[in-house]
Parts: C-alpha cells; structure tokens; sequence
C-alpha cells in the first residue's frame, strides 16, 4: 500500500535584523530559486512572496523531510544564491529563526491568496505585528523579546 499526506506549511522568516535588503526588482529571481529548491526536496510550492525585510513560503511538506532540515536547506542555498548573484548587495543573510504554520485543504486557498497578496497586505501592517498575530491566532506560546 501506498503511503498518503496533506501537508499544508506557511513558511515565514526574515532578513538578519529585519533589514529591508531584498530589492523588489530581485524579488521575482528569489521566489524561482526558492521554489526550485523546494522542488528539489520533493516538495510543492504553491506560491512564495514578501516584501523587503522578509518572505513567505506556502508549501507543502514530503513526509521524508523534517521541517527543521527543510527551512535550513531553503534558507543556506537562498542565501549563497542571493550573495552570488550581487543582486542583494546589502543582504548579511536570514534571521535565525522562523515561524510554521500548518494548514488544511479547506484554507488552502486563503492562505495562497494571503501570500500572493503580500505587498498589498503590508501597506496596513508591519512585519512584526503581522509575525505576532500569525504566532497569537495559531496558539504558538512566545516570548516578545525574540521577535525584535
């Protein structure tokens, strides 16, 4: 028999200290990369965006691959790609943490069309507060100091 999954991921994590180094001219070259490297995992990405200081993933997860190794993976090769490119002169590399979370089929469009919207979303809220309330509306206990 075979095995069976529907695993539905938001993926969201910043630049190093919230810098606002990913040039929107770039972005769409990024997004590529990315989706490509989660190809490459036996994933599928459904749709990646963000905006200046930070970027979304909507994906889902192979069953073989842990979550931890999943973002390390997009988060190494994503930030060898975008200093090699010199597109991303002032890119110092991602923060060290990230915020996951998971999904049914029935919000799945919700969620791909909350990512797609991002730079439209973020002209009424900052990153920090979007992070905060993504962390509160999914249950996720944290502490405030390590979202600065």
């Amino acid at each position: 028999m075979s095995s069976f999954r529907q695993i539905y991921y938001q993926i969201v994590f910043g630049t190093k200290f919230r810098q606002p180094v990913i040039a929107e001219n770039y972005c769409e070259g990024l997004y590529r990369y990315i989706s490509g490297v989660i190809q490459n995992k036996k994933c599928t990405p459904y749709q990646i965006n963000g905006i200046e200081d930070h970027i979304h993933i909507f994906c889902d997860l192979h069953p073989t691959i842990s979550l931890s190794d999943f973002i390390k993976d997009i988060k190494v090769s994503s930030n060898l790609w975008m200093k090699d490119t010199g597109n991303f002169p002032n890119f110092i590399g991602w923060q060290d943490g990230y915020g996951a979370f998971t999904y049914s089929i029935r919000e799945k469009d919700m969620i791909f069309n909350y990512v797609k919207k991002q730079k439209i979303h973020h002209h009424k809220e900052t990153f920090y507060d979007e992070f905060k309330r993504l962390l509160e509306e999914n249950g996720v206990t944290f502490d405030e100091r390590y979202l600065l």
